[in-house]
């Protein structure tokens, strides 16, 4: 039977690469994999410091198990240019720095000790997509993702398609593809079975079929009783696969859902029914690490927008992402835009050739997520080019007739080879731009974009970013207007039958070249910072959640009569799903405020505006008088929901220290998430506290960066990372202003 085992642990790594020492086993330190060639301070570094060849070695030791099977390892993706030599062979080269690869070791075995040696190359190799011009992100050397020991049967199993053809239907059928790998081209015989289970193991449907070449169909049909997958119901049923011949069994396992998803010029369908898509585009890097985290915090960066962002739809923006990643999404029902790797710069046809293949290594490897409802196959914010672009759409269709294409473009009038028209608007902000006639428009009209006439589906992939970056500790004034932005764009599109969902851009803060961003190597381009802390405007996304699920009540104020430009708090926008709120101001009454649904008619929960429709500059505190305490309480079916007390005088009074979670893995380079945050009497953030903190680890573990931490907007956050070895970890919390806190992981 085949045998899958984690293979990241006991790497030798060590800078540089020498072609005539890959036959011997040389020194370095000792690492665990997902592993960054390069840990970089979080800003003001030089990229370049990664931008060299390194080399990873490890010994396989011979194994009774290898006899007359076939062994290798399956790289889950490395960055960027990798070469894989066992025993001083070369037994594979991949260019392709986000999809998984696999190295045959079998030819080239020994019985004794066997070693494996891997350079990496982290240039931006221009022959290697997304090289070749300017990249405003990173592309972080190293083996960063899992790597497995396989070995399996001399004709196996290599991949699986499965579709549900009439997922609508009350009788439901699967069709399950098989490919068959045989590398030694043996003469074979034998059959292959296949039976589906539901989430309980519970098997609903079997089948079987005679093998007759290198691939094989089978069919189930009329089935019944079969849930649909859908974003608030996602569920996933297990399609296991044994493949009998005489050279031996193999199996194989795949998770899949019912559902059908289509784009229409009216907007997008989820099984048949209408769902504004309602998003933000992810990078997937980290502080210091760079891409290379394990598989808890790829998931809770689904969680983070699923479940405290209120998101539906994600892009993985510019890039194929972890398979641990797209796991949860499936998990959770968050649907996802995938394309492949780029940023504007379309290279020769070495590099255009290396791009199909991206096409093909994304689509074999992920087809069967039901999250994934589009491929992107257009190199993101490129020019357009009909020979290159009709050969990915003509690939992908090829490849998966079920899913449509999309092409993310910021130009207008672009050539439409795509299902999809998928566009990066920012025209708001760009009446900021000098000698700009045009007034304040927040999107376009799609004929305006697109120059098509005649319907045809339409997505906004990219809005806000670059045209507005904001800190977490910006000034109010600024993250209010960076909070209008979002809700005005969401509300547009939430208003436009033609656009069925928007992306925004982005997520989170990320590192980048020195070309973009702050000056500082990051782009604060998104909702959330770096340690995924939100800003004011993450609640604008968090708002539009069901508050039967967690009920959000965000002022958009520090609440201050100094902070703004003229004083005052006012006009203050309150982020919430609540029916309405009481504002109360000091000795003033209570004023109950409803949603703004004049400015904000197509919001699924428009936030609350005070302003001077609804009270008076008196009742707020003309300048000169003082200042008063203000209480927000928040209302649903006319019940309290939730209440905010602003103090008029906050002083330090907590050092909030949590973690996403206190249970940790041994020996999977498991990572958990940590905040700290400084806040006043009632519990709120204190947005200028930056005072230094020092953090201090015992056990088995260590914190990835610095121990010691300058809190910025009164917060900053870092990861807990679990050694190889059982026990307790002790985190203490030191700061001047606080007495310590102290938070204990147990990693077993």
């Amino acid at each position: 039977m085949r045998i899958i085992e984690n293979f990241n642990g006991n790497w030798l790594f060590r800078h540089g690469f020498e072609p005539a020492r890959v036959s011997a086993l040389q020194e370095g330190e000792t690492v665990r994999l997902p592993h960054s060639a390069v840990e970089l301070p979080y800003n003001y570094f030089d990229e370049t410091e990664y931008q060299k060849p390194f080399t990873y070695q490890k010994v396989l030791a011979w194994r009774p198990e290898f006899e007359g099977r076939e062994v290798s390892l399956v790289f889950d993706a490395a960055m960027a240019d990798s070469v894989v030599y066992l025993n001083g062979h070369e037994i594979v080269a991949h260019k392709d720095g986000y999809t998984p690869f696999e190295a045959r070791l079998t030819p080239h075995l020994v019985r004794g000790d066997n070693l494996i040696t891997v350079k990496v190359d982290g240039s931006e190799n221009p022959e290697i997509p997304p090289f070749g011009g300017q990249i405003d992100y990173l592309c972080y050397a190293g083996i960063y993702r899992d790597v497995w020991l396989k070995v399996a049967s001399p004709v196996s199993i290599g991949n699986l398609k499965i579709e549900t053809p009439d997922a609508l239907a009350d009788k439901k059928s699967v069709t399950a593809r098989a490919f068959l790998a045989n590398p030694e081209d043996r003469t074979f015989s034998g059959t292959l079975t296949a039976t589906i289970a539901d989430r309980s193991g519970t098997e609903i449907a079997s089948a079987s079929v005679a093998l007759d070449g290198r691939e094989a169909l089978l069919t189930f049909s009329d089935l019944a009783g079969i849930a649909l997958w859908d974003i608030d119901n996602p569920t996933l049923y297990t399609l296991s696969l044994m493949l009998e011949t005489e050279h031996g069994k193999d199996t194989f396992t795949q998770r899949f859902g019912f559902r059908t998803a289509r784009f229409t010029p009216d907007g997008f369908l989820l099984n048949d029914k209408p769902l504004k898509l309602r998003g933000l585009n992810r990078h997937q890097s980290w502080p210091h690490t760079g891409y290379a985290m394990g598989r808890r915090a790829q998931e809770k960066d689904a969680d983070i927008l699923k479940h405290d962002l209120a998101c539906n739809i994600v892009r993985t923006s510019h890039y194929p992402q972890s398979k641990w990643f797209l796991d949860r999404c499936d998990e959770i029902g968050l649907l996802v835009f995938e394309e492949i790797p780029g940023w504007q710069h379309i290279g020769g046809k070495a590099w255009q050739q290396e791009s199909i293949e991206n096409v093909r290594r994304m689509i074999e490897r992920d087809w069967n997520h039901p999250s994934i409802i589009i491929w992107g196959v257009r190199i993101n914010e490129s020019q357009d080019n009909h020979d290159f672009y009709a050969e990915t759409n003509r690939l992908a269709r090829e490849l998966d007739p079920t899913r449509q294409t999309g092409g993310v473009r910021f130009i207008t009038n672009s050539e439409l080879l795509e299902d999809v028209y998928t566009m990066n608007d920012f025209i708001l902000g760009n009446e900021e731009l000098p000698g700009n006639n045009r007034g304040r428009v927040v999107l376009r009209d799609r004929v305006e974009t697109t120059g098509i006439t005649r319907p045809i589906p339409y997505m906004i992939t990219e809005y806000n970013g670059h045209m507005y970056p904001t800190k977490r500790f910006d000034q109010e004034q600024r993250q209010a207007e960076h909070v209008t932005r979002h809700l005005l764009v969401l509300n547009a599109a939430a208003g436009d039958g033609n656009i069925s969902g928007s992306t925004g851009w982005c997520m989170f803060d990320y590192n980048t070249h020195k070309d973009f961003g702050s000056g500082d190597r990051i782009c604060y381009h998104g909702v959330l910072d770096m340690y995924r802390i939100p800003k004011l405007a993450a609640y604008a996304y968090a708002s539009q959640g069901d508050p039967a699920k967690d009920v959000v009540l965000q002022p958009v104020t520090f609440w201050a009569r100094g902070e703004r430009n003229i004083g005052g708090v006012l006009p203050l926008i309150i982020l919430t799903n609540c029916d309405y709120v009481d504002v109360k101001f000091g000795e003033w009454p209570a004023k109950r405020v409803y949603p703004d649904k004049e400015n904000y008619p197509h919001l699924p929960h428009p936030p609350v505006v005070l302003d001077l429709r609804t009270v008076t500059q008196e009742e707020f505190g003309s300048w000169g008088r003082v200042w008063r305490e203000g209480t927000i309480t928040g209302y649903l079916d006319g019940k309290v929901a939730k209440t905010l007390v602003l103090p008029a005088d906050p002083v330090p009074a907590t050092l909030d220290v949590k973690a996403d979670d206190t249970a940790l893995r041994a020996g999977e380079k498991d990572a958990v998430r940590v905040v700290v945050r400084a806040l006043d009497q009632c519990g709120n953030l204190l947005p200028y506290f930056e005072e230094p903190v020092s953090l201090a680890l015992s056990g088995p573990g260590r914190i990835i960066g610095p121990a010691d931490h300058t809190l910025k907007g009164g917060a900053t956050g870092f990861w807990v990372e679990a050694g190889d070895e059982q026990g307790s970890i002790e985190l203490v919390v030191a700061s001047r202003r606080f007495a310590p806190q102290s938070v204990t992981f147990t990693v077993s």
